[in-house]
């Protein structure tokens, strides 16, 4: 009888694409289930484009992507999986597809416009704020200008499988049934008459269905006519009418461009123009109106399939802040899955990034985030707060803007709204000014004070989104509007200030009881969709994809769910929100890294270790910025790029010489998304190709591996110092995330080190055949730091820590978790906790701060030799003060083996950790 748990006890997500399909996973199970994961965790597996890296580009929800495997493939790995009592989560889509010529439903809409059964599907404004885009869809997927393009003959017309198409480069459209008449006809052929005639039909038809059926009939009779060459001639004829390349061509063709359902134009237009909901602001990802019924069911067939035959145990759900009624969708989506289980759980957390002043909401029916609150906390417990003072002062020396993050932000948010995301602030401000009409109290509102007012709220944002429904929004949310709406007051004319508080009176309040009707319903519900569908992709774009490439302060803090501004926390708070996610989620997923990450786990640890040593790393970087003053002058690079640089290379550098063959490619490449992505000296939609050529070349500069160049051996050497310390808060982090309460996900590779830059560098192979040698090796060897370099102490403690988690579930999700106390000399560097269920007690403890213990103890000749362990005799009379109900006589490590006593009610970190910087303790009487 299987003893496979539905709910995961720890997951390893895996990037699936057509070089790494099911099969490739189902060769390496063996080596998964030696780990001790419970499930797989798969990035999206219905249909992608072809060639998709990440599957978050779905065409086809309705089939398992043939390039991994198809559903066959699917099967032979879910039943290995279930052989050894493991089980497989998968990543879901449902606020968005991709544009294209494999998406089904949207070659549909194209065709047909309005009239297509999937208009509706998608999050169109079809009769919105530009009138020449009524009945129509921006098509952003030109190179060049339209016009341009045009005139050079690059948009044309061809028939191809007895259709036609409008053909511009790298895409191939439809063309509207109804125009077949005035292309087939323009060739004045008497062979043609038959088919003209068919397609006459299509355009005197009453209904869709009609229309549907005569085009279908008139398609059939164009592909039999054209096997006939002469037909073809005629048809190649009739085309030629609508060439370009000849001035009645040229207008001929505009005029019938000008009658299709969508409007071509430059790609670079989408931010200014675009009339549909993207993701984000990339212009090939379309929004689903998944809130409708027949689009919730379409999108999820396959899903329910999948998990009603128990293929599939759990769901992440992907921007769940995208979707209009997000409560609502999770409510539904679970009721549907666990009656598919019969009442049996099903796992379900959701991407969702938490700021400063947010929470996940409880009533949701949602078992919590998928990490990245976790990666935080964990990730700033192990900073240093004491170094932000002199952290600060060496930003101010480099930085070009006046004020700190806060500033960033804001300015960031200011430029993407007015540039990026134009087209949805106008869409937002047409639909608030609609419902401000629509009301007696409101219809004054001028359009022009309404986005002064709008354009301030959404600039000081505090939270990603509020979660309003069509009642209107609850006590919480409305708090978060007007709260904003007083910080922004004194920043607006007097003369809009009493505009603002109408504004926030129509997007915090219920419809109005005097005006509820159900247009005035639907405005009001329209224009707070709109606001709340806004400021999340606006909030992480001017954060996480702008301001972490402007801030350079301390770039471990520069990560997704993060808030830079803040260096670290103390042990007092990453205990506060360790059991306040226990109390309201004991299921959320305990992250550390992600397809998404800035930069890999471990190198944002050893980073970490310069709030450390905050002098040091100042000094560091003087001496580094005089070694490369030539490289600058001939390769100029501002100050503020430089420092980035600087840490780049800190964060990534190999521990062994052999990894650094590759490094120079990769950062190039980071350097160049870095560069475009902060938007100050270039920019994906214009790139300044002079700079980032500037740029590349210092960087290669900098690394030659030339004698005289004094730069890179003193970067080596300074790896050196921080590495030790760096690993041993690798080692800790890991500790956390695998015994604090939640499901522990490792992301694919990060068994071992992890120094890995931004996608796509933190989706390269794997070398699994490395990995399973170092396991094999470490299941008959102790665990130790003796070659702590290859990173197999790290694979051992996550191996040995979830199979102890095996059986003992409870113990790490609803256990009791008490925070502890230390005493002595060196408390500030450890943090202690114990867990408990049902009669079984382990303790935690967890180096931190290690950086100058570890350096001390070394010379400049033997810091090669430094490991991730204090010194033992440095702790001194360091200890874990065991409190009342805890008392017990003995500990045995889970790590090592070792056995100890309890002495005067404490656990002495000099006892405990004399081989490893962290340890879990099972007590004993």
């Amino acid at each position: 009888m299987s003893t496979r748990t539905l709910i995961p006890r720890a997951t390893l997500r895996l990037q699936f694409h057509r070089d790494f399909t099911f099969d490739d996973a189902l060769a390496q199970i063996d080596y998964f289930a030696g780990l001790g994961v419970s499930h797989l965790y798969a990035s999206p597996i219905f249909t992608a484009r072809s060639g998709s890296t990440h599957g978050y580009d779905v065409v086809d929800p309705t089939r398992i992507n043939p390039e991994l495997g198809g559903e066959d493939g699917l099967r032979r790995l879910v039943q290995a999986l279930h052989e050894r009592h493991m089980g497989l989560i998968v990543d879901i889509v449902p606020n968005h597809m991709a544009l294209g010529a494999q998406n089904p439903w949207w070659c549909d809409v194209l065709l047909w416009g309005q009239h297509s059964h999937y208009a509706s599907w998608f999050d169109i404004e079809w009769l919105g704020v530009d009138p020449a885009l009524h009945g129509k869809v921006l098509l952003p997927v030109l190179g060049k200008p339209y016009g341009e393009l045009l005139r050079a003959g690059e948009i044309r017309l061809e028939i191809a499988e007895g259709r036609l198409h409008v053909v511009c480069p790298g895409n191939r459209l439809p063309l509207a049934p109804e125009d077949y008449v005035d292309v087939l006809g323009a060739a004045d052929s008497s062979r043609m008459a038959q088919v003209v005639a068919a397609f006459r039909r299509v355009q005197e038809a009453a209904g869709q269905e009609e229309r549907q059926a005569c085009a279908a009939q008139a398609w059939r009779e164009l592909a039999q006519a054209v096997e006939n060459p002469a037909v073809r001639a005629d048809v190649e004829a009739g085309l030629a009418k609508f060439s370009a390349l000849t001035p009645d061509g040229a207008t001929a063709l505009h005029e019938l461009l000008e009658r299709q359902h969508y409007r071509l134009c430059d790609w670079r237009n989408a931010g200014d123009e675009i009339n549909w909901r993207r993701f984000f602001e990339i212009g090939d990802l379309i929004g689903m109106r998944v809130e409708q019924d027949e689009v919730f069911e379409a999108m999820h067939a396959l899903l329910f399939r999948l998990v009603g035959e128990g293929l599939v145990d759990g769901v992440r759900l992907d921007h769940i802040d995208g979707l209009a009624e997000p409560a609502a969708y999770v409510r539904r989506l679970r009721q549907r899955l666990e009656a598919l289980k019969q009442g049996a759980p099903v796992y379900i957390v959701a991407e969702k990034i938490l700021g400063a002043e947010e929470s996940l909401p409880t009533d949701w029916g949602i078992d919590g985030t998928t990490g990245y609150d976790f990666m935080d906390q964990a990730a700033a417990v192990l900073h240093d707060a004491g170094g932000a003072a002199v952290l600060d002062g060496i930003w101010k020396e480099y930085r070009t803007d006046p004020d700190g993050f806060d500033y960033l932000v804001h300015s960031t948010r200011q430029r993407l709204l007015e540039r990026n995301f134009a087209s949805e602030f106008n869409a937002l401000t047409s639909a608030l000014h609609a419902l401000a009409r629509s009301a007696v109290t409101t219809r004054d509102l001028s359009l022009m004070a309404i986005r002064r007012c709008l354009r301030e709220l959404l600039v000081y944002f505090p939270v990603y989104r509020t979660y309003g429904v069509r009642a209107g929004c609850d006590s919480g949310d409305a708090f978060v509007i007007r709260a904003t709406a007083m910080r922004v007051r004194d920043l607006l004319a007097k003369s809009d200030q009493s505009a603002l508080e109408a504004i926030v009176g129509l997007l915090a309040d219920p419809p109005q009881p005097e005006m509820q009707d159900e247009r005035h319903t639907q405005l009001h519900w329209r224009a707070l969709t709109r606001f709340q569908q806004l400021t999340p992709p606006l909030t992480a774009k001017s954060t996480e994809d702008t301001a972490f490439y402007r801030y350079g302060r301390l770039l471990s803090r520069n990560e997704v769910g993060s808030e830079p501004a803040q260096l670290a926390i103390e042990t007092e708070d990453f205990h506060r929100h360790v059991i306040r996610r226990q109390r309201d989620f004991p299921l959320a997923m305990l992250a550390t890294a992600t397809h998404d990450h800035k930069r890999g786990e471990d190198a944002r640890m050893r980073l970490a270790v310069l709030s450390e040593i905050p002098a040091h790393w100042q000094s560091t970087l003087q001496r580094w910025r005089a070694l490369n003053q030539t490289a600058r002058v001939q390769m100029p690079i501002d100050a503020v790029d430089e420092l980035m640089l600087y840490q780049t290379l800190i964060g990534a550098w190999p521990l062994e010489k052999t990894g650094e063959a590759d490094l120079l490619e990769r950062v190039s490449a980071w350097q160049q998304k870095a560069l475009r992505e902060a938007k100050r000296r270039s920019d994906w939609n214009a790139p300044d190709l002079n700079y980032e050529g500037q740029c590349d070349g210092f960087l290669r500069r900098i690394l030659r591996a030339d004698a005289d160049n004094a730069f890179l051996p003193a970067l080596r050497h300074f790896v050196q110092e921080v590495a030790a310390a760096g690993a041993l808060n690798s080692l800790g982090q890991t500790v956390l995330r695998l015994t604090t309460p939640g499901v522990p996900d490792l992301y694919q590779g990060c068994d071992l080190w992890d120094f890995s830059l931004v996608d796509p560098d933190n989706r390269r192979p794997v070398d699994y055949a490395l990995r399973q040698q170092l396991m094999q090796t470490g299941q008959t060897a102790p665990l130790t730091l003796e070659d702590w370099r290859n990173g197999a102490c790290k694979q051992q403690v996550i191996r040995t820590l979830l199979h102890f988690r095996s059986g003992r579930e409870d113990l790490f999700t609803i256990g009791d978790y008490v925070p502890l106390t230390v005493t002595g000399e060196l408390a500030d560097k450890l943090i202690a906790f114990a867990r408990r269920s049902e009669g079984l007690t382990i303790i935690v403890l967890v180096s931190r701060h290690a950086a100058r213990a570890i350096v001390s103890s070394h010379t400049a000749q033997t810091l090669h030799a430094a490991t991730p362990l204090i010194p033992p005799q440095q702790w001194g009379d360091t200890g874990v003060q065991l409190p009342d109900g805890l008392e017990a006589g003995e500990w045995q490590s889970i790590l090592s083996g070792a056995e100890g006593a309890v002495r005067e009610q404490k656990i002495f970190a000099a006892d405990v950790l004399r081989g490893l910087p962290v340890d879990a303790l099972v007590l004993s009487v």
